[in-house]
């Protein structure tokens, strides 16, 4: 694993069995009255001001190392935007304890609508009281790499503000107990409208974006019928004529265990469980969900996309040789040559 002596070590990957026991600033060593120094208004007023849309349910476990990731980043102006979708258990206490220490500027707590993670992450991103420069996505259970929101922001720098923007990179898989047991795909090929119908190259917890993109997640509307919100933000970012950059280094560790909501893709079990998904028409029904959600924003597509689009969604309803006549001529692809075989299965059987 030596490609990976760039993690922070300073931040601690114990699993915290007993949250409220406990400081969890200091649990982690870490100084907040330092902290909330370094973070006065005077010192980041010329820096630009990150919203961490966080969404949690029964987060209880892992929380804490997640909080203390966001106090150790190298890029010091951010915010909290918590919303949690009903949990019973001390996840509310824990945020309000940061909350308390941190102060309720840098940690706002909002009730979401309790309809599953992607509509709770929607709510957030729609919600016109929060105000930033950049916003990005986080999960509850990760652990951020130092550097990850400045990494992102070096990027996100350099592209016109009117242009919208989406960061989004590889993680390093870890456990529960936080050692590492791999590495999400490594994907080669450029990010692409056509890819993003299909597959989204990059997990939300990776994600940071501009106001240009937040604004065509405004527009479409909280209450679309998406099944993910990575997959729905690809789609907008490539779609609308927007930037999207694939960061091949890890920023993340990504936690997987038992409480998962969704986690990676790459066992065995996880290949099984998608191809029952596929039999059973379950990703039929995902692109039926995104093909009617991107008729909001269909004047924004480029002309080139437009037709991609209508191509995809032409070919769904259509015979054999026509249904791969019009998926070839649209560009449909995923990133990988098992992928794309996969892929091509899948639409002689009408299965996409």
């Amino acid at each position: 694993m030596s490609q990976f002596k760039h993690v922070s070590t300073a931040v601690s990957g114990r699993r915290h069995s007993a949250p409220m026991g406990r400081s969890a600033p200091e649990a982690a060593n870490y100084d907040i009255r330092q902290q909330s120094r370094l973070l006065a208004p005077s010192a980041v007023s010329k820096v630009p001001k990150v919203a961490i849309l966080l969404c949690t349910y029964h987060g209880q476990h892992f929380l804490a190392d997640q909080l203390d990731s966001f106090a150790a980043q190298t890029h010091a102006n951010w915010q909290v935007c918590a919303s949690d979708d009903g949990s019973r258990d001390d996840t509310h206490a824990i945020l309000a304890q940061y909350r308390q220490q941190w102060g309720a500027k840098r940690l706002s707590m909002h009730a979401g609508p309790a309809q599953g993670f992607a509509a709770n992450f929607l709510s957030l991103s729609c919600d016109t009281s929060i105000e930033a420069d950049y916003y990005a996505y986080s999960d509850q259970d990760d652990i951020w790499e130092a550097d990850k929101l400045q990494r992102a922001l070096n990027w996100l720098a350099g592209i016109a503000p009117d242009v919208p923007a989406l960061y989004c990179s590889r993680a390093l898989l870890v456990d529960a107990n936080n050692q590492p047991i791999g590495t999400s795909p490594l994907f080669t090929q450029a990010p692409s409208f056509a890819n993003s119908l299909i597959q989204s190259i990059g997990g939300g917890n990776t994600m940071v974006f501009n106001n240009a993109l937040r604004k065509l997640l405004i527009e479409a509307g909280k209450d679309v019928q998406i099944i993910s919100h990575d997959c729905w933000a690809y789609m907008v970012a490539s779609g609308c004529g927007g930037k999207v950059f694939y960061d091949a280094c890890p920023s993340l560790r990504y936690r997987q265990h038992d409480a998962n909501l969704v986690g990676t893709n790459r066992s065995w079990r996880a290949r099984y469980s998608r191809l029952q998904l596929l039999c059973n028409g379950w990703f039929r029904s995902w692109n039926d969900h995104n093909i009617a959600s991107l008729q909001r924003l269909r004047h924004r597509l480029t002309p080139e996309n437009r037709r991609i689009l209508d191509d995809f969604a032409k070919a769904r309803q259509s015979r054999l040789l026509p249904r791969l006549w019009l998926m070839k001529r649209s560009g449909i692809h995923r990133q990988s040559l098992g992928g794309n075989i996969a892929f091509c299965v899948a639409a002689i059987f009408n299965k996409i």
